[in-house]
């Protein structure tokens, strides 16, 4: 019977020019990539329609309750939304590594934080926050840093 990872198992990290901080708390995280289709019907192959791949691009998404990692007595070992925050304002690209659970199977790669939102309820709400990383270039499997 195949092995079933866990959600829990799945953690993105973002480099921080040291060493790689998992993102804080996570209650949700996910990758998605596409690959888009190039169609050709030519006259040379009446009635068929040819397909091969094109240009390859992924989002990773995740959501988490917030913690202050960067002020002093902070857990500066993680990222939340306020280390995020920096890096967004940068306009520059992260590097990012996703441990999904599986031997050998650690994703890694550059993108813009995109898109970060911070939710801040009221009365007994933990304050929570999502992150959107818009990716550039390709999903590697090896370390770049």
């Amino acid at each position: 019977m195949p092995t079933k990872i866990k959600g829990e198992i799945g953690i993105i990290y973002i480099y921080d020019n040291a060493a790689y901080r998992p993102i804080a708390c996570l209650t949700s995280n996910s990758l998605a990539s596409t690959i888009s289709v190039i169609e050709s019907q030519t006259k040379c192959n009446p009635g068929s329609i040819e397909k091969i791949g094109g240009t390859s691009t992924f989002v990773i998404e995740a959501e988490g309750e917030y913690i202050d990692t960067t002020s002093v007595g902070g857990d500066v070992a993680k990222a939340s939304h306020d280390f995020l925050f920096i890096k967004q304002q940068l306009k520059a690209l992260v590097s990012w590594k996703l441990v999904t659970g599986v031997t050998n199977q650690i994703f890694y790669g550059y993108a813009i934080i995109s898109d970060l939102n911070l939710d801040m309820g009221s009365g007994d709400d933990l304050t929570t926050f999502s992150v959107t990383l818009d990716g550039s270039g390709l999903i590697l499997l090896t370390d770049p840093n």
